[in-house]
């Protein structure tokens, strides 16, 4: 288990928050640090050039560090070395100039010395001049050649790697501040978009139709892990109660049976047929109620295990069990839409070849077989109870799939259709017609267990109830 799974977020928002101000102090600490020791390192070598310019014009001794080499001759330029040559003067311009002039050529196998670094190039005095040059020397880390003449005097080499070398200098670290801070900084982040992530997860788990079904996961930081433990625990009581609700009315229809076996048979020797119809047309509908309330118990807890299946095949099975028994229920096979495709090949201009959609037998999903049954059979009862007859039609596209039951001669209205929906709704027409209002009610439950609606449409011929599944739901 990591640490974010061992701590809380009050924990681990305190822990980063210290170790972020750790960090950001080491590396202001850092910066500054170093800053400083460049500062010192520069300013020593400009104090060297001021040194340096007394010992030229007066003769005192260098300091530690600096040495004079009289040369023979003018300097060469090493083959592939870069040479930056400048002229001090001791006055504010060349023609007021005071003092002896100041030739300077600086040497450098792979920097070309910026002259604007130099402060008092033009003017002010050579002694500034020079010691901006020392100073300019020690910025850069390099192995240059600095060579002096005064006037027409004789040229001489200064050896200062000791001041201005790239030995001399401290080391930078403010790379490594700038890192550290930067590093600090991803850290944080990254830890931020973890819990971030995680309470993402955890919420598109919870909104997932699976969840119902199936645990969330636990993990991330003790307040997710308590959530999802809740979560959990609310889920497997609602799940519970559900089938405790399903189990009890199992057992009620189970323990009715015999009583309503004894009624029917001393109901038979009842010698008044029209009280003894009445009696067995009570127990009928009892009967009814208590089975539709377990079905639609069993619909709500989606407990059958999805699998692959033909929605055709399913159709055509379910038609047919209402044609052996003489209903008007009729399969309607889906009209073939042409689309248009051409070949990769084939020029713009030319007319692409039509084709059709593919054969009704592969509208094949993944769905609860029994749950789709007995909704498609829901949908023809309803259709017939109000109705005179039913046309089945299932057709699909690349996401859904659906199937359409119309009716014929049906008088319902749109806010008729919609009241429905709702448990233990019956229409205005469904006279002496069995049943307690939970078909429609069962059937918008199935179709939401498989991720799709119920949906009415009013047609000229009668009323079309179109149940739209999604074709990968689980």
């Amino acid at each position: 288990m990591s640490l974010s799974d061992r701590l809380s977020l009050r924990g681990l928002a305190s822990l980063w928050v210290v170790l972020a101000m750790v960090a950001g102090g080491a590396a202001v600490w850092l910066w500054m640090a170093s800053d400083a020791a460049w500062r010192a390192h520069l300013d020593r070598a400009y104090v060297a050039g001021l040194a340096l310019a007394d010992g030229l014009d007066n003769g005192s001794p260098l300091p530690d560090g600096l040495a004079l080499i009289q040369l023979d001759a003018a300097p060469g330029l090493p083959p592939g070395w870069r040479q930056t040559v400048l002229t001090l003067t001791g006055g504010g311009r060349p023609d007021l100039a005071r003092g002896a002039r100041l030739s300077l050529r600086i040497q450098s196998p792979d920097i070309l010395y910026p002259a604007a670094g130099v402060e008092s190039f033009g003017g002010g005095s050579q002694a500034t001049g020079l010691a901006s040059v020392t100073r300019l020397l020690a910025r850069f880390c390099s192995d240059p050649r600095l060579f002096v003449q005064q006037d027409s005097g004789p040229w001489m080499r200064i050896d200062g790697a000791a001041v201005w070398g790239c030995d001399a200098a401290p080391p930078d670290r403010r790379l490594w501040a700038g890192a550290l801070a930067l590093g600090a900084l991803a850290l944080l982040l990254g830890w931020v978009a973890g819990i971030s992530g995680a309470f993402t997860d955890f919420a598109r788990a919870l909104g997932d139709h699976r969840a119902r079904n199936a645990a969330l996961p636990v993990g991330g930081v003790a307040e997710l892990r308590q959530t999802a433990q809740a979560v959990n625990a609310y889920v497997a009581q609602d799940r519970a109660a559900l089938e405790n609700r399903a189990l009890v009315l199992s057992g009620v229809s189970h323990d009715l049976g015999t009583p309503a076996t004894r009624l029917r048979l001393r109901c038979a020797m009842i010698g008044d047929a029209d009280l003894r119809a009445r009696l067995e047309r009570d127990i009928d509908q009892m009967t009814v109620m208590i089975d539709g309330v377990l079905t639609y118990t069993r619909a709500e807890i989606g407990a059958e295990p999805f699998r692959d299946l033909s929605l055709t095949s399913l159709a055509e099975a379910v038609v047919a069990d209402y044609q052996d028994v003489g209903l008007p229920v009729s399969l309607r096979a889906a009209a073939a839409r042409p689309t248009r495709a051409g070949t990769l090949f084939s020029r713009q201009t030319s007319r692409p070849a039509a084709r059709t959609t593919a054969e009704p037998h592969a509208m094949l999903m993944r769905g609860q077989p029994t749950a789709l049954r007995r909704a498609l059979s829901n949908l023809i009862d309803n259709a017939l109870k109000y109705g005179r007859e039913a046309v089945v039609m299932s057709d699909a596209d690349a996401d859904e799939v659906w199937i359409t039951v119309t009716d014929r001669g049906s008088v319902l209205t749109g806010d008729d259709l919609a009241r429905l929906t709702g448990a233990f709704q019956r229409g205005e027409n469904a006279g002496a017609a069995t049943g307690v209002g939970l078909g429609l009610a069962i059937v918008s439950t199935i179709a939401a267990q498989h991720g799709g609606r119920l949906e009415f449409h009013r047609r000229s011929e009668g009323v079309e109830a179109r149940l739209i599944l999604s074709r990968r739901w689980a």
